[in-house]
């Protein structure tokens, strides 16, 4: 089982994920894409690391923001699969960015 990290221990981790903050008991990141289209390719890059990984985040979609709010659930708070996940994700954004 994966332990719950403690306050001070999340925000640490925060500051090598640029963008990202808690919210009660998730992670977050809202990032704005250029089209809606982009966004949704961005989704599917996600859905296969969360697949991988077998860890899912909630994913809200608005026109060209999506959302990611990540937590694990069976904890019922942030652990470092958590931050994996993050990161991971993190990775993606980039690549996406950077047309690959």
């Amino acid at each position: 089982m994966p332990r719950i990290l403690t306050t001070e221990e999340v925000h640490e981790r925060l500051k090598g994920l640029p963008g990202w903050a808690v919210e009660g008991s998730f992670i977050t990141k809202t990032i704005e894409f250029p089209s809606f289209m982009e966004g949704i390719e961005f989704l599917n890059r996600v859905a296969e690391v969360a697949e991988g990984q077998d860890h899912h985040p909630d994913i809200s979609v608005r026109y060209t923001k999506v959302k990611l709010a990540v937590q694990t659930h069976s904890e019922g708070g942030i652990t470092a699969r958590d931050f994996r996940l993050a990161e991971a994700i993190e990775r993606k954004a980039l690549a996406q960015k950077k047309g690959a």
